[in-house]
């Protein structure tokens, strides 16, 4: 059923109003977009009209926005955010501001650090609650970026003494012998979003300072053979790309007063095809295993860009028609 609401944005400041519509009212176009609606607006005085969920859902947003509005310059990007919290996908019907009681807030260099959705909010609880936790999903959900703000926060509070970054070395088909230097020279540049998570978060000198003291490691999964990591934040990123036996492997690392994450996409599996993920495996034979979580992710949990959003559903829609003919 079609609903027209109208509102009256408080106080009637002609710098926010402009903040908030965009340039070429761009961000409104935004909104009327991915939520189907039309929005009109004359001065402070906005008219939303739609489907009813739909319309509720764009009149709140832009009640949000407005706050915002007085503190932040909102962007494009900053627009698509707050259409993953409002619920874009599901069209929530949750009233403005409602919240789990024990939602996860992380305070770093750069600011707060939220869970965006109810997937995101929930993989951050169990982080907090679980000494085991496995976050499951498409690119850009977010699953190693809130692992790191995790960890992050867990060395901050001295709830660990040092953040173990992990990888696999295997990488979209490619292989390592013909790059120059040793081990950790070739596995460097696969290990790169871990640095870049921990250098927004942090700053570029002080994660160097806790990386030459080796508060924080960063490694290829090969090294982590033979170690016990107590009092440790550990992060196995691209999970998927790990043998049954490496997975089996990393989980027996964990030892007392530590926490781990194993972050993996199943769909992008870059492991010979005879071969097993070890990701794949331990969902199937962990399930249950008290003390381990697992959070799955969606296209609709995606926070980058929403283009992304419609490829991650597209291939997933070939994996269930049969997948695409590659001639």
């Amino acid at each position: 059923m079609s609903q027209r609401l109208n509102l009256e944005l408080e106080p009637a400041d002609t710098e926010r109003l402009a903040n908030l519509c965009g340039q070429f009212d761009e961000h409104l176009k935004q909104m009327e977009n991915r939520l189907q609606v039309d929005i009109f607006c004359r001065g402070n005085l906005f008219t939303v009209q739609g489907e009813a969920r739909q319309a509720r859902t764009a009149s709140r947003l832009l009640k949000q926005l407005y706050k915002l509005s007085e503190s932040e310059m909102l962007t494009p990007e900053m627009i698509n955010l707050h259409l993953q919290d409002s619920g874009v996908a599901e069209i929530a019907d949750a009233e403005e501001g409602a919240s789990h009681p024990d939602d996860i807030t992380i305070i770093t260099k750069r600011g707060a650090v939220r869970g965006r959705g109810p997937n995101q909010k929930s993989y951050l609880r169990n982080i907090d609650k679980h000494a085991v936790n496995f976050g499951i999903g498409p690119a850009g959900t977010g699953k190693t970026y809130l692992a790191v703000a995790s960890a992050v926060a867990a060395l901050q509070t001295d709830n660990v003494q040092r953040i173990v970054l992990v990888r696999p070395a295997v990488e979209a088909g490619e292989r390592l012998g013909f790059l120059p230097g040793d081990l950790a020279q070739k596995v460097d540049p696969y290990l790169r979003p871990l640095y870049d998570a921990l250098y927004e978060m942090l700053g570029f000198d002080h994660v160097t300072r806790l990386i030459d003291r080796n508060v924080i490691e960063v490694a290829p999964l090969a090294f982590m053979r033979g170690r016990t990591l107590n009092d440790a934040f550990i992060i196995l990123d691209e999970a998927q790309n790990t043998t049954t036996e490496q997975m089996k492997m990393f989980l027996t690392r964990t030892g007392f007063g530590s926490t781990a994450v194993i972050t993996g996409d199943v769909t992008q599996i870059d492991l010979p095809k005879n071969q097993l993920s070890g990701l794949k495996h331990a969902v199937k034979i962990l399930k249950g295993v008290d003390g381990i979580s697992f959070s799955y992710f969606t296209a609709r949990d995606v926070v980058r860009h929403p283009m992304v959003q419609r490829i991650v559903r597209a291939y997933d829609k070939a994996d269930s028609d049969g997948g695409a003919d590659a001639g």
